[in-house]
């Protein structure tokens, strides 16, 4: 067990905006590398990917590493659920919330929006890859550039 409100010198700081039909994710540890995250549509699925949870891009993050998540929204509320990491945080307009944890095994983890936020509600998958942390972790999986 973590108590989260002692976890107060994360390794990394991940901000995620809710919009109503995708996420946006930031590191903004590494001069603010931020990407898109969207559904990959179902006729561009390629084997083993699985269809309405996978994304065109992964939330990256080390192992064993403290992380903080920073959360708002743009439009409406939100609320995002990794169940497998027991994450669940909402996302409100003009409010900032944040959670933190620690993945402890490498692996792929899958979750999505929780909140009915609009017609796209459904469509709005969040994938985690957790790898381990290594010397250069942050050049080639974050900010390959």
């Amino acid at each position: 067990y973590l108590n989260r409100r002692k976890l107060i010198d994360p390794h990394l700081t991940v901000k995620a905006l809710g919009h109503q039909s995708y996420s946006s994710y930031e590191y903004t540890d590494y001069n603010n590398f931020g990407f898109d995250s969207y559904m990959v549509p179902t006729q561009d699925l390629t084997p083993g990917q699985f269809r309405l949870l996978d994304v065109d891009h992964r939330i990256v993050i080390p192992t064993e590493s403290p992380v903080r998540v920073l959360i708002t929204a743009d439009d409406v509320l939100h609320s995002s659920a990794v169940p497998s990491l027991g994450i669940k945080i909402d996302a409100v307009p003009g409010r900032l919330n944040q959670t933190a944890f620690i993945v402890s095994r490498p692996g792929i983890y899958y979750g999505q929006c929780s909140e009915i936020c609009g017609a796209n509600h459904s469509f709005i998958p969040i994938v985690v890859e957790a790898i381990p942390l290594k010397p250069t972790f942050c050049k080639t999986k974050i900010n390959p550039s």
